[in-house]
């Protein structure tokens, strides 16, 4: 199966159905089921904007890292430019919505217990057990 390694807040934004567009400067002609993985660096900008969602510091221990955490499912993707005035305030704080990038919308969300797996750039192959 197909899986996308995201930084956390935003792994777990989408593994929790929060955030269901997925902004990247790359699109693929791929559509379907996806894997995320939560990412096993976590920089200081994320965690910085992992505090302004959660509020508490102490959340940050419990966000899974080095971890595939959800099942969604690749809709579509579009320029930015189309789906800028089509999500809402909230969905355009989590991503990045300048003009030439790419907004994969997703959909079916099924967090999953973590599953300890190493990531890697783009998207990759997972053969889970």
């Amino acid at each position: 199966m197909k899986c996308l390694s995201l930084t956390q807040p935003w792994a777990g934004l989408v593994a929790t159905g929060q955030k269901t567009v997925e902004t990247r400067s790359w699109a693929t002609r791929y559509r379907g089921p996806l894997l995320i993985h939560a990412a096993k660096g976590f920089p200081t900008y994320a965690k910085a904007f992992a505090l302004e969602i959660y509020g508490h510091p102490a959340v940050l221990a419990y966000l899974p890292l080095g971890a595939i955490i959800a099942r969604v499912y690749l809709m579509d993707i579009r320029q930015t430019e189309y789906m800028r005035p089509r999500v809402s305030a909230q969905e355009r704080s989590y991503g990045d919505y300048s003009p030439g990038r790419y907004a994969w919308i997703l959909s079916n969300v099924e967090q999953l217990e973590p599953i300890p797996w190493r990531g890697r750039l783009g998207l990759f192959e997972v053969e889970l057990p």
